[in-house]
């Protein structure tokens, strides 16, 4: 990634404008986005064609009179003191009204994670993916299949990779535990200690901010081009204070709405790089510690990363925008917003497919012997079966999976091999394995010809 082009400064525009006597610019009424709603950077917009008349630069110059007329300043600075601000523009104001009634109210489509009996469910599928996702955009390469599978089994990491994952699993529970306490500086270093533990080359350096002896930048994917060097060592403390205090003043007499406040939470972490290593998994952690303590619900069954990891460009300009064009966070807010909206969306077809995939198993089971006899949990895994002969199931991964006792587990399994004979039970050291048979799909064919002529004899009896 290169460095987006910084805007032309605003003082040299101006003195050009006055010098040519250009009025036309004092008395336009532009807005803060082009004629499409877009808040665009001044590396994009000169390459777009101005309105009739205008140049890109004096095009720049109004868009920006524009915003200055809207920016809300906010208690943070950057390395050279300049506040950090942003404009709340329609797009926003739609966006934040989508999300509102999305992830903070109670809607129809959401059932399956407010109803107690399926919540965990999707809750813990949620976080093993966030887990995986966040870990994987900063170098983890475990695949997905492996590290779920670690996660639901209980091992120990094997790999650094691994080790990252499990980490950041441990910080979205640690989330979970402190979503209704305040924020504090304690809370953040204890925050990437879970998430860093025994992935750094000085482990010493978990939970704890980096010292005048890191030298940090943010450098391109070659590692030749630096994009960024946060703030020095010797501020990290107040500024992490201060980001405590910003947190925490949600009834403070200037009214931020919460997804930004936790966006703008996101972005600070991301910013000030307090720590030598895991500061985008600590930065996206905080932001679901945000939108936890402010009540948006939905956004514990959701994973950012997962979209984020989609774009990872996209993810990296946002804050280059941000930096290069006077600490403007609109940037990052517009895509942030953006990215919790795919998020939200995702879960939503999600939640639809395995309603649709539960639903084809239980009508398939419609007048069988099986109907009604089987759980949600089992119903899932016959689906699953069907698809995957020879899977392999075991009681703690099924536990895990959906956050149930171990007799539970053991109980549910149990019945679908000696009950119900949809899983071959086997021996593997001191415990039992269950086993999905390759010929199962004829086994539900026989047991759903097995009832029809049941049914049928009884019909006759009575006739």
């Amino acid at each position: 990634m290169k460095l987006p082009l910084s805007p032309p400064r605003i003082e040299t525009l101006l003195k050009k404008a006055f010098d040519e006597k250009f009025v036309e610019y004092f008395v336009s009424n532009f807005g803060p986005t082009d004629a499409e709603g877009r808040y665009l950077h001044w590396d994009k917009l000169r390459h777009l064609k101005p309105p009739e008349g205008w140049t890109s630069e004096y095009y720049w110059l109004a868009l920006k009179f524009a915003r200055k007329s809207l920016y809300k300043k906010l208690p943070f600075t950057s390395k050279s003191g300049e506040p950090f601000q942003f404009c709340m523009t329609d797009s926003i104001n739609r966006d934040l009204h989508w999300i509102d009634k999305n992830a903070a109210g109670r809607i129809g489509m959401d059932k399956p994670v407010t109803n107690p009996h399926t919540r965990d469910t999707y809750l813990v599928g949620s976080l093993i993916e966030e887990a995986i996702s966040s870990s994987q955009l900063e170098g983890a390469s475990t695949t997905r299949n492996v590290a779920k599978e670690m996660l639901r089994q209980g091992r120990k990491p094997k790999d650094h990779s691994e080790q990252m994952i499990f980490n950041n699993y441990q910080a979205m529970q640690f989330i979970r535990e402190y979503k209704e306490e305040k924020l504090t500086q304690a809370m953040i270093l204890q925050l990437h200690r879970i998430l860093t533990e025994a992935t750094l080359d000085d482990a010493d350096k978990a939970g704890r901010y980096r010292d005048a002896g890191d030298d940090i930048h943010v450098v391109d994917a070659s590692g030749t081009v630096s994009l960024h060097t946060p703030p020095d060592a010797s501020e990290l403390a107040e500024r992490a204070e201060r980001l405590c205090q910003f947190a925490n003043d949600l009834n403070g007499k200037d009214f931020i709405h919460p997804v930004i406040r936790a966006i703008i939470l996101h972005f600070m972490i991301g910013y000030d790089h307090p720590f030598v290593d895991g500061n985008g998994r600590t930065a996206r952690a905080l932001f679901y510690w945000s939108m936890a303590n402010q009540q948006y619900w939905l956004m514990e069954f959701i994973s950012i990363s997962r979209i984020i990891k989609q774009a990872p460009a996209q993810y990296g300009r946002a804050y280059l925008y941000t930096e290069t064009d006077d600490n403007d966070l609109t940037y990052f807010i517009i895509h942030q917003l953006e990215v919790i909206k795919k998020a939200i969306n995702a879960l939503h077809e999600h939640l639809a497919k395995k309603a649709e995939q539960l639903h084809s198993i239980e009508k398939r089971l419609d007048g069988s012997v099986l109907q009604g006899q089987l759980n949600h949990r089992q119903l899932a895994i016959l689906r699953h079966a069907l698809d995957h002969p020879n899977a392999i199931y075991n009681i703690k991964e099924h536990q895990a999976a959906h956050k149930i006792t171990y007799q539970t587990a053991r109980t549910d399994l149990l019945k679908l091999s000696d009950q119900f004979k949809i899983l071959t039970k086997r021996k593997y050291g001191n415990s039992f394995v269950f086993v999905a048979p390759p010929d199962l799909g004829q086994k539900l064919a026989e047991i759903e010809q097995i009832s029809r002529k049941a049914e049928n004899d009884l019909l006759n009896t009575l006739l």
